[in-house]
């Protein structure tokens, strides 16, 4: 599996993440000279999406680029929007139409990092700048924003340790990966690894297909049947939708009391917080994210450079030096619901602690 790398070269912070493979085309994305010049603010930003099974996407990501390309444009921005749903081919032709119809800048979110690299190559023939969103996609991307990935891992790989104590040693985990088709997925699994080699005992790891709840929930309902139910001490699971699928395997097998960590903070995730039958998920801030795709996805549309905006680089397998903001990741458990997702305005404290969920909140004490 190839994985991107990011090297960070941040003001505030640094972060220098390894690199694989070689990258012949950095010299192929689009110059400032070569891009479409839009000063008048009329744009047409084409946004790409891979799949409405996470929740993210619909609730968040789209609303907010485009709330945010209306915003650097006095209102006269458009965004034009397709998802994927997991489906690399008719996101293909999802880019074709955005071609055909001649947007001014695509920002896109692969279903499967290297399949887009055609796409992409067809974008940068017809002069169409292009914004790699969330996934660092191959071919000749111009700009890119993402969380830190291996910070991810590893903060999933710490709490998981914090919340095993002793235990760690004592029994054996199961590593719940993302997609290999996902480079992000390469990355969860790297930092956490990092953390959690050496310390823990892994008795089964997979990478999920398609990142499904289902497929996470026959994973783990494999690794119960081999391991023991008395053996599984915790679960690294690399997003909140996976979780949902292992916790459902381990409540049917009866397992109680195991740590399970996830991505996202999905509603239905931090909700499993608050129970006590998730430990944490990492909660990361999509306004910042959709808002640095909307920036840079405007400046390219008018011609203009991304060095204010873009203060890292990060290298694919097929492209070096790809201007890129990358944006911090906090643990989230139940000690912090409060201050992120309540705070941020990601759900109010009627949404989370909603129906059976109320008793659980004031629990914990979250009013």
């Amino acid at each position: 599996m190839r994985r991107a790398a990011v090297t960070v070269a941040v003001t505030a912070m640094a972060v220098s993440l390894a690199a694989c493979g070689s990258a012949k085309e950095s010299g192929d994305r689009a110059k400032t000279s070569d891009a479409p010049s839009r000063t008048d603010g009329r744009i047409t930003i084409g946004l790409l999406l891979p799949e409405n099974q996470t929740a993210r996407y619909e609730k968040f990501d789209k609303p907010l680029v485009e709330k945010k390309v209306k915003e650097l444009t006095d209102n006269k921005g458009t965004v034009v929007y397709s998802n994927a749903k997991q489906d690399a081919t008719l996101q293909a032709q999802q880019v074709d139409t955005m071609v055909t119809n001649k947007v001014d800048v695509l920002v896109v979110d692969a279903v499967d990092s290297r399949a887009i690299a055609g796409s992409v190559r067809k974008a940068k023939d017809a002069g169409i700048p292009v914004v790699a969103y969330d996934r660092l996609a191959e071919g000749p991307i111009d700009a890119y924003t993402s969380f830190d990935n291996v910070t991810v891992g590893r903060t999933q790989g710490e709490a998981l340790l914090k919340a095993l104590g002793d235990r760690a040693g004592k029994g054996r985990i199961v590593m719940m990966n993302g997609s290999s088709t996902d480079p992000n997925a390469a990355q969860f699994k790297e930092g956490a690894h990092a953390v959690l080699d050496g310390k823990v005992t892994i008795g089964r790891e997979y990478d999920t297909k398609e990142w499904k709840p289902e497929n996470a929930n026959a994973n783990m309902e494999g690794a119960i049947s081999a391991l023991g139910k008395d053996d599984i001490v915790g679960v690294y699971s690399a997003n909140d939708g996976m979780a949902g699928g292992v916790i459902t395997a381990l409540k049917a097998a009866g397992i109680a009391d195991v740590p399970v960590t996830g991505q996202d903070a999905e509603l239905a995730g931090v909700q499993r917080i608050v129970a006590g039958e998730q430990y944490m998920s990492v909660y990361k801030s999509y306004p910042r994210e959709a808002e640095a795709a909307a920036e840079m996805a405007v400046a390219l549309a008018r011609g203009e450079s991304l060095d204010s905006i873009a203060t890292a680089t990060a290298d694919s397998a097929t492209t070096e030096g790809v201007p890129t903001v990358l944006v911090p990741v906090v643990s989230l458990t139940a000690d912090n619901i409060k201050d992120t997702v309540v705070k941020e305005g990601f759900y109010t404290l009627d949404e989370i602690c909603a129906g059976r969920y109320r008793a659980a909140c004031d629990r914990i004490g979250l009013k």
